[in-house]
């Protein structure tokens, strides 16, 4: 065997060492592999908050611009559940009826209330259902809150909040206006009017094809693929009601309260939760919230919620504004909201 051929054999032996190897690799590489974490989020936050904080204001317009930084906080920090409640638990309508007026000193609960809301719908479905209210006068100064269940014309999208119409449809199906220019055909024959979240079985951009999607529940986009779809508004006529009148099915399972007056938050560790409620004070703080609320037997804020926290210690300013206590304890919190439930 000449020099020239043993060459050739040892470089072809290397190669099939090589190739050897590598087999190798590819069976170790096809051994099952733990399967990722689910992409849903299971627990929701709440927050709770006076709608008096409006009075503060020193206008008709900043009134509206006010109720407008709470809409955009909860959208920025994932708030699922905003809860305006009535700190004076007066019984007398506060929760209930029209804004009384568009001075300063109108109800501010209800005004509260009926700008979250309209903010949190998406644009192209406002005129259908927001028909011209004076609680509404300045909505035009409010900031868009620009999140995922706020899709545009164009944009694809695994769901759409859509409006069922009063057109004639298939047996068992119903057209719903998603905002696209066409109306999606869905699976479920609901009354015109409704407002529902759709699943869309084909996401993308359709022109002049038909369009089909499933009815889904509002939440169902956070729990299976953990997309945020913005918060629902409920009104409560007192303090204790915030607690007792959860619309989940199961009660908060923690509860906070806020305050300069709490305990530093830490040491705080929180469990794996279903359902957190975060609460903050108007002008005046919770503890005139819980004095007035004759339902509750105690008087010390402490003794009605898990933990009672002070999220800013050491604040450089005498008072820190609903609004803004809203930003810092969600931004304090979060890190160990995600550590109580494993998600990064």
């Amino acid at each position: 065997m000449s020099h020239k051929e043993k060459r050739a054999l040892k470089r072809k032996h290397r190669q099939d060492e090589l190739i050897k190897q590598l087999e190798r690799q590819g069976n170790d590489s096809m051994e099952p592999i733990p399967s990722p974490p689910a992409r849903g989020r299971t627990y929701t936050v709440s927050i709770a908050l006076p709608g008096s904080i409006l009075d503060n204001a020193q206008s008709i317009e900043l009134r509206s611009y006010l109720a407008g930084q709470i809409g955009r906080a909860a959208a920025i920090m994932n708030v699922d559940e905003v809860v305006v409640y009535d700190e004076s638990a007066s019984g007398t309508g506060g929760i209930s009826g029209e804004f009384t007026g568009i001075g300063r000193h109108g109800n501010g609960n209800v005004q509260l209330a009926r700008i979250l809301q309209y903010m949190e719908c998406p644009q192209y479905l406002r005129k259908l259902l927001f028909p011209v209210h004076r609680d509404l006068q300045y909505a035009g100064l409010l900031n868009p809150l620009d999140t995922p269940h706020h899709s545009r014309a164009d944009e694809p999208s695994a769901y759409r909040e859509g409006l069922v119409v009063n057109k004639a449809a298939k047996a068992g199906r119903s057209l719903v206006n998603c905002g696209m220019g066409v109306d999606v055909e869905v699976d479920k024959p609901l009354a015109p009017g409704t407002r529902v979240t759709v699943r869309m079985k084909k996401p993308g951009v359709h022109q002049g094809a038909k369009v089909r999607g499933v009815i889904v529940g509002s939440s169902t986009p956070r729990r299976e693929d953990g997309i945020y779809w913005g918060y629902s508004v409920r009104l409560a006529s007192s303090l204790s009601d915030v607690i007792s009148g959860c619309l989940y099915k199961e009660p908060y399972d923690v509860t906070l309260g806020t305050s300069d007056k709490g305990e530093s938050l830490e040491d705080l560790e929180l469990s794996p939760f279903k359902h957190l409620l975060i609460v903050f004070g108007g002008i005046k703080g919770i503890e005139a919230a819980l004095a007035a609320d004759g339902s509750l037997e105690t008087g010390e804020p402490r003794d009605i919620f898990d933990r009672y926290l002070n999220t800013c210690p050491d604040q450089g300013s005498r008072t820190i504004r609903t609004e803004e206590a809203i930003l810092v304890t969600l931004a304090a919190l979060r890190p160990k909201i995600l550590a109580a439930n494993n998600t990064g």
